[in-house]
C-alpha cells in the first residue's frame, strides 16, 4: 500500500478511451457507473482498502438518468474521481454500447467538473449476477436479481487495483 504522500499513476492503456490520470497525492475516493440504456448502477470506493461498496441502481431514459439524482449522489459521497465502465465485446472489440457509455462519462465530468476514467467492464455483470444469486427484489408479478450497483463496484475494485499497485 503506498503512502499518502506518493503519487498514483495509471497507464494510457487501463483508461482505453478516456484520459490518464497525470498524478494525485493521497487517499483516492470515487464513484463507479455501469452504464445502461434502462439502469445505471453506482459504487463508492477509495484506495485505502481497495474495496467498493453498492449506493444505487439509477433508472435511465435511454442512457440518460434523472441529472439530479446523480448530483445527490455525489454530494452526499463526494469522490475525488469518477468512472465508468466501458462495455467492451469479449474479444475486446467495440461494442454497439462503447460510444454512448464514453459520451456518459465526458457528460458526467462536463457537469461535475469531476475527473471521470473509462474502466473496462467486460464479464462484470455476469460476476455480479453470481454475486446476487439467491438475493431477489419482486417487481410487479416478476423476479429480478439487481445487478448494477453490484457490478458497478466490481467496475471501481478493478479500477482501483490498476491504481494502486
Amino acid at each position: 500500500m503506498r503512502s499518502a504522500n506518493e503519487i498514483y499513476t495509471v497507464k494510457k492503456i487501463h483508461l482505453d478511451e478516456l484520459e490518464a490520470i497525470p498524478f494525485f497525492e493521497g487517499a483516492i475516493s470515487a464513484l463507479a457507473f455501469d452504464y445502461g440504456l434502462k439502469k445505471i448502477g453506482v459504487a463508492y470506493g477509495q484506495s485505502i482498502t481497495g474495496r467498493a461498496k453498492e449506493v444505487d441502481v439509477l433508472k435511465a431514459r435511454d442512457g440518460m438518468p434523472e441529472w439530479n439524482d446523480v448530483a445527490e449522489i455525489i454530494n452526499d459521497w463526494k469522490p475525488n474521481f469518477l468512472v465508468v465502465g466501458l462495455p467492451y465485446n469479449l474479444d475486446g472489440s467495440n461494442s454497439e454500447l462503447l460510444s454512448r457509455a464514453v459520451t456518459f462519462a465526458h457528460r458526467l465530468n462536463g457537469r461535475f467538473n469531476l475527473p471521470c476514467y473509462g474502466s473496462d467492464e467486460r464479464l462484470s455483470s455476469a460476476d455480479a449476477r453470481i454475486q446476487q444469486k439467491g438475493k431477489l427484489n419482486i417487481r410487479k408479478k416478476n423476479k429480478k436479481v439487481l445487478i448494477d450497483d453490484v457490478a458497478a463496484a466490481i467496475i471501481l475494485e478493478d479500477w482501483l487495483k490498476k491504481i494502486i499497485k
